[in-house]
């Protein structure tokens, strides 16, 4: 339990140092965001490939798992030696972790849209481009965005252990409270706004996750009751 003089030195701390936290709040955030987004632009169309040829997706999820098993500070360590030190190793030691369930999520989403659906989408006309950005990708979206948000949750622990090898993270600061004697109030320092981090980056993701949801959208105006109306009404609102 923590008792009174560790909370008084974390208040302490956090009104001296505050500019200084906030500074390594921002660095955490955006290597944590740019890891995730370079994983986005290359993990998301490799979801779409191994779906339409689902005998490479048992190979492909194999590399992503075995990155997945290296532990981050062994990663760490293997892209410092290519890459050096600095926050450039981090982020692609965060970009390799979350490749994992931003394609399993894809390939998983894709592969769960309802076959009628996409029969349907045939025979109104629908090309294979139009049944994936019309019907597949908009069905599978919240499947996706939860991808998303595992990987930004573990993006955040891992951009945490990078200040071993140099980046100004808030792992800093947990990093100086384990090597001090008396550091509880530091590690708490550090640890607090990682969480908050989490934390608040989930209810973010899981709040866009909701507004992008088809199925939970509020729509102005009479509304498609069938599955033609609904496939009918959505490329209308492609050619728009």
């Amino acid at each position: 339990m923590v008792d009174g003089n560790v909370w008084s030195q974390l208040v302490s701390y956090y009104s001296t140092n505050g500019g200084y936290i906030f500074q390594l709040f921002l660095n955490h955030l955006l290597i944590s965001v740019y890891g995730v987004l370079f994983a986005v632009i290359i993990g998301i169309p490799i979801g779409i490939f191994i779906a339409r040829y689902s005998k490479l997706s048992g190979f492909v999820i194999s590399i992503a798992n075995i990155i997945q098993t290296v532990p981050a500070l062994a990663l760490l360590a293997i892209l410092m030696l290519v890459m050096g030190l600095g926050a450039n190793t981090v982020v692609m030691t965060v970009f390799l972790y979350a490749l994992l369930p931003i394609i399993k999520n894809t390939y998983t989403g894709i592969n769960n849209v309802d076959a009628s659906i996409k029969d349907a989408g045939k025979g109104m006309g629908m090309t294979s481009k139009q049944i994936l950005t019309m019907v597949e990708l908009p069905l599978s979206l919240p499947v996706m965005i939860g991808g998303i948000r595992i990987a930004f949750v573990i993006a955040i622990g891992v951009t945490a252990i990078g200040s071993f090898i140099g980046s100004s993270t808030l792992g800093d600061i947990i990093i100086r409270g384990t090597n001090a004697t008396d550091g509880t109030s530091l590690i708490l320092s550090g640890a607090i706004p990682t969480a908050l981090l989490a934390v608040l980056s989930d209810l973010l993701l899981g709040y866009i996750e909701k507004k992008l949801d088809p199925t939970k959208r509020k729509q102005k105006g009479p509304q498609p009751q069938t599955l033609s109306e609904w496939l009918n009404w959505n490329l209308y609102l492609k050619l728009l």
